[in-house]
């Protein structure tokens, strides 16, 4: 775990910033690898990306309702927009690239680099739509 202190650019197109719990706390927590996979979505897709959530403490994922295994615990999950292109559309191009967690909801796609696949389909990725949950 890390306190901010500066924001310190982590790639072409991401800063330390973005990826701050938003409890006020200035702490993050980045897994190795996730930065560099979501610069190469951002390169793939030639669309910005605003990273709505990254690293979650345990006490504000608690607070949010998250899940209490969720990958934004250990750094390794972003939930993100990406400008002019569907929840939908981030998603498939995030399945090409390699994430191995996919999420889509209304307004925004989860994506992660989990280490452990749940699913039981033999697929390479994890997946979920929560846009008909409620």
């Amino acid at each position: 775990m890390y306190k901010v202190l500066n924001n310190i650019k982590l790639s072409k197109n991401f800063r330390i910033e973005e990826f701050i719990c938003k409890e006020g706390k200035g702490e993050v927590l980045i897994a190795d690898g996730l930065v560099e996979r979501l610069q190469r979505l951002r390169e793939y897709l030639d669309k910005p990306i605003t990273i709505v959530s990254g690293y979650r403490s345990p006490e504000y994922n608690k607070k949010i309702n998250g899940s209490p295994k969720s990958q934004h615990l250990e750094g390794r999950a972003v939930d993100i927009k990406v400008h002019g292109i569907s929840p939908e559309e981030a998603a498939r191009a995030a399945i090409e690239l390699g994430f191995k967690g996919i999420g889509i909801y209304h307004t925004f796609t989860h994506l992660d680099i989990r280490q452990s696949l749940v699913n039981k389909v033999g697929r390479q990725y994890d997946y979920w739509d929560m846009r008909s949950k409620r």
